[in-house]
């Protein structure tokens, strides 16, 4: 039996609604209880079945969950939303962070191909970085070239998702900020940035990369459209337009109504372990083409956030 439903894409001045018709899945959701993961699951509930699964039940670093796991649940569809991103401290512990997010992802995808599962796969925006005289935002076609050992083991699992299986999908995206914070890291760039501004510390923010952050919701919605209409391959997933961290943390002040003792600086002061890419900023042409609209621009996403979390429950 299939079920109807209607969704309803808005690019701010026009909407676009499409009306599907798909089979109840069965949906895995790895992660299911970070900031994105939070934010998939009722919306994944729309398609079908959702399975929230945690470290407890598959952990990427050890390859026996992942075929347990599988076996136990064998979804039609499975998302993967965790991954080590922990960027610095991969630096020096480089074994770990392949382990899960290139190791882990080979054989997730490989137990996904045997038992028919489609993988959705989430990667970054510091798959690029080498070319320093980029200025215009990168495709899907573009060359990658990661800075630092996270890039990298990204980036590396990136290609063993789409070499598993035509059917996968791989999304790009950057900067995540949801309401549930990133439970591994402990919250998010805007939460850190309201933490330290009511703390009345100085901030100094990094005035010189340029990308894209993204709110997990409208990375989740446009994550389902997607899956709903079957997407396979590359997309990138972000808001719209593009900003440094600087330029973010003001937008967040100014949003907030705060006025704290904000300095941008370099990155070279700001003296990071893990080389980030001066400018990363992912095109979203194609991700536009294929769902008729982008993502809203990231000013409006902040809005909506901020708007959020005031009214989160406790």
């Amino acid at each position: 039996m299939c079920r109807r439903f209607q969704l309803n894409e808005s690019d701010g001045t026009r909407s676009v609604p499409t009306t599907l018709l798909v089979h109840p899945m069965r949906i895995a959701v790895l992660g299911a209880a970070g900031q994105l993961g939070r934010d998939l699951c009722p919306r994944l509930a729309t398609l079908g079945e959702v399975i929230p699964l945690s470290r407890a039940d598959i952990d990427l670093a050890q390859p026996d969950t992942i075929t347990v796991g599988l076996d136990a649940h064998r979804p039609d569809v499975f998302v993967n939303c965790a991954a080590y991103n922990f960027v610095d401290k991969a630096e020096t512990d480089r074994k770990a962070a392949m382990a899960v997010n290139a190791e882990g992802v080979f054989l997730l995808a490989q137990g996904c191909a045997r038992h028919g599962t489609k993988l959705v796969h989430f990667s970054t925006d510091y798959v690029f970085g080498q070319d320093a005289s980029r200025i215009t935002p990168y495709t899907e076609d573009d060359l990658i070239g990661p800075l630092c050992a996270y890039a990298r083991g990204k980036e590396t699992g990136e290609q063993y998702a789409l070499l598993a299986s035509r059917d996968n999908l791989v999304l790009r995206t950057c900067g995540l900020y949801g309401v549930w914070g990133s439970g591994g890291k402990g919250g998010n760039f805007v939460e850190t940035m309201l933490r330290l501004a009511g703390q009345g510390k100085p901030l100094r923010v990094v005035n010189d990369q340029r990308c894209t952050p993204s709110y997990t919701a409208d990375v989740a919605d446009s994550t389902v459209q997607l899956i709903a209409r079957g997407a396979t391959g590359l997309f990138h997933v972000v808001n719209s337009g593009d900003c440094t961290w600087y330029e973010f943390a003001a937008e967040i002040f100014r949003q907030s109504g705060l006025k704290p003792n904000l300095t941008p600086i370099t990155t070279a002061e700001f003296g990071a372990a893990a080389k980030r890419p001066a400018y990363s900023v992912l095109s979203t042409a194609k991700l536009a083409a294929f769902l008729g609209s982008s993502l809203r621009p990231w000013q409006e996403a902040l809005a909506s956030y901020l708007l959020e979390r005031r009214n989160k429950p406790a």
